[in-house]
């Protein structure tokens, strides 16, 4: 058997244990890592090969669990078109952004359709998931639920308003661990994926600047209260505006570190202090707006 015979072998099996681990309390650790090993089989192996591989591996975990498998399955057929829509790109050498763009919008199209189809079937997940919202907080102690909103409903239905917001930070959560991991991996074995450009060069847009001064100033005078659809928006839009915002500001801070020849430690430490002071968060994100909306690196450079 040759090398690509057995790496085939390698991942069908790492594939299997990690979807089996989904009924163990493991599920916390290894559901963040399930598109890795079936994104190597695919890029390790010929089409033929990663079908067969695949479905055995699919097979092999159902006759473990039984109807149990069933969920197994339809869990890592739900990540599947990602794998092939980002295995595709590095078997082609593609740039790592352009992976990245594919893979976050097929896990949230995949997300969108899969809402559709439930709606279509009679099964509104929505409501489902409030249902289910309200019987947990029903549910919870009565210390916990008094550290909750007094209005429940309107805690309940801020949640669902912000769905679109959490499929989006999931989508980008599975894209980047996967791409990061099995880069990593990949070029171990050869491969030679290209990876994204350092973090003092990335740049924004232009115009998400003055998409993000038109949902600040909006987000002004909506009532937050309101379940309107440009309420939904905003809520969804601001924080992901100021997400993008403050990561531009830490690559203006890898940006000053370099061109003074510093290590790392300032963009470091700005990391570190968002963490522990939520606040900061604003004060960056405005940071990186004035790095995209003013020519701030150039006149740095001329300083130095």
């Amino acid at each position: 058997m040759g090398k690509q015979g057995w790496q085939s072998i390698i991942w069908s099996a790492v594939t299997i244990v990690s979807l089996l681990s989904l009924m163990t309390p493991f599920i916390i650790f290894t559901f963040s890592f399930l598109m890795i090993p079936v994104l190597m089989l695919y890029v390790k192996s010929s089409t033929r090969r990663f079908v067969i591989s695949y479905v055995l591996s699919l097979l092999v975990v159902y006759i473990l669990t039984q109807w149990q498998g069933i969920f197994l399955m339809s869990v890592s057929l739900f990540f599947l078109p990602p794998v092939l829509v980002m295995g595709n790109l590095y078997k082609r050498k593609a740039a790592a952004r352009s992976v990245l763009t594919a893979g976050i919008i097929t896990i949230l199209a995949e997300s969108l359709v899969s809402l559709v189809i439930g709606y279509a079937l009679g099964f509104d997940p929505i409501a489902r998931f409030k249902q289910f919202m309200m019987e947990s907080i029903a549910s919870m102690p009565l210390g916990i639920r008094d550290i909750l909103p007094k209005d429940q409903d309107w805690y309940v239905n801020f949640i669902v308003q912000v769905i679109p917001l959490y499929l989006i930070f999931v989508a980008l959560f599975y894209t980047f661990v996967s791409h990061g991991i099995s880069r990593w991996l990949l070029n171990k074995t050869g491969e030679g994926i290209p990876g994204l450009r350092p973090m003092r060069e990335w740049m924004l847009q232009k115009s998400l600047v003055w998409i993000y001064l038109i949902v600040f100033v909006l987000d002004l005078f909506v009532n937050p209260a309101s379940i309107s659809m440009i309420s939904t928006l905003l809520m969804n839009a601001m924080p992901l505006l100021m997400l993008v915002f403050a990561i531009q500001a830490i690559c203006f801070l890898f940006f000053v570190a370099h061109a003074n020849k510093w290590k790392p430690i300032l963009p470091i430490v700005a990391i570190v202090f968002v963490c522990f002071m939520p606040p900061l968060f604003i004060v960056y994100s405005l940071l990186g707006v004035f790095d995209v909306a003013f020519p701030i690196r150039e006149r740095f450079k001329k300083n130095i």
